[in-house]
């Protein structure tokens, strides 16, 4: 029913799904899903849609301001995880573990840039979840100026924060946030 109805809401909005991934996202059974760039709460909405309508089964990291009664009920119901983003905690290696150890398919989607607001740099949790999990990384991207979403490519990391980062980001050079003067790449220049 979810499918239909996320099928029905893309039509009418005018977005398109895009999977550039080399065997296609459905088939990377264990991964940890990059959402840039995060400029808006339209992207949870389209993010949702899309993730919907391809069958993936996730989970993402969201605030925990969000999981209030009752909105907090829906966001558990699509796969939500609280993080209280002000306390330190092993976050990176409890989620590394949930998905080394999780029997069944599964992505973890994380924001890059954990906030919507402007960043001059992303945050590097994803990666590090990704390597304790020893997992892939699927480059997720919303274009709002094409209307498209979807998967960019899929990221096997290194070791080298530095290079992977930057690697990772140029892939996302031609994508229009729905605010671009949030966008954390927009001072970038990629060669």
């Amino acid at each position: 029913m979810l499918k239909i109805i996320s099928r029905f809401l893309l039509t009418i909005s005018g977005w398109k799904i895009v999977d550039s991934t080399p065997k296609g996202v459905i088939n990377y059974h264990k991964a940890v899903m990059i959402a840039a760039p995060h400029t808006s709460n339209w992207d949870y909405f389209y993010c949702m849609i899309i993730l919907l309508r391809v069958g993936l089964p996730f989970k993402y990291l969201a605030k925990d301001s969000l999981f209030k009664f009752p909105l907090g009920l829906i966001i558990r119901g699509l796969g939500g995880i609280p993080v209280i983003r002000s306390q330190k905690n092993n976050l990176v290696n409890d989620m590394g573990e949930m998905i080394k150890n999780n029997p069944k398919p599964i992505q973890l989607i994380v924001p890059a840039e954990g906030t919507r607001s402007y960043s001059k740099e992303w945050k590097s949790g994803f990666y590090h979840i990704a390597v304790a999990a020893n997992v892939p990384i699927i480059l997720g991207f919303l274009d709002f100026k094409k209307k498209e979403g979807g998967f960019l490519n899929v990221f096997y990391p290194t070791g080298n924060y530095e290079q992977d980062l930057l690697e990772i980001q140029k892939q996302y050079a031609n994508v229009t946030p729905k605010f671009p003067n949030d966008n954390s790449l927009k001072d970038m220049t990629f060669q």
